[in-house]
């Protein structure tokens, strides 16, 4: 199983970690989840539709990232996964 992740659990900023998967998996843990969860899975899957990517596991801990943040994140733990 292929596996990476970008960012880190420091205030603002958000872990991204990715895996292979045979279907579309997203979870997310947010200190902020009460109010923006809706809008960080909003960004990941556009994110991931952007892509072309319909099947992959994400694993998002975000610490109030903003959608700038959480989008690159996600496309560079892509392309790290992608490399091995």
């Amino acid at each position: 199983m292929k596996k990476a992740q970008a960012g880190s659990v420091e205030s603002n900023d958000v872990l991204i970690t990715v895996s292979s998967s045979d279907s579309l998996e997203i979870n997310i843990t947010s200190i902020v989840s009460a109010f923006f969860y809706d809008q960080i899975y909003q960004v990941i899957v556009s994110t991931l539709k952007e892509l072309n990517i319909e099947k992959i596991k994400v694993e998002a801990i975000d610490k109030g990232a903003l959608d700038y943040t959480i989008k690159s994140r996600l496309i560079t733990a892509i392309e790290r996964m992608e490399k091995l």
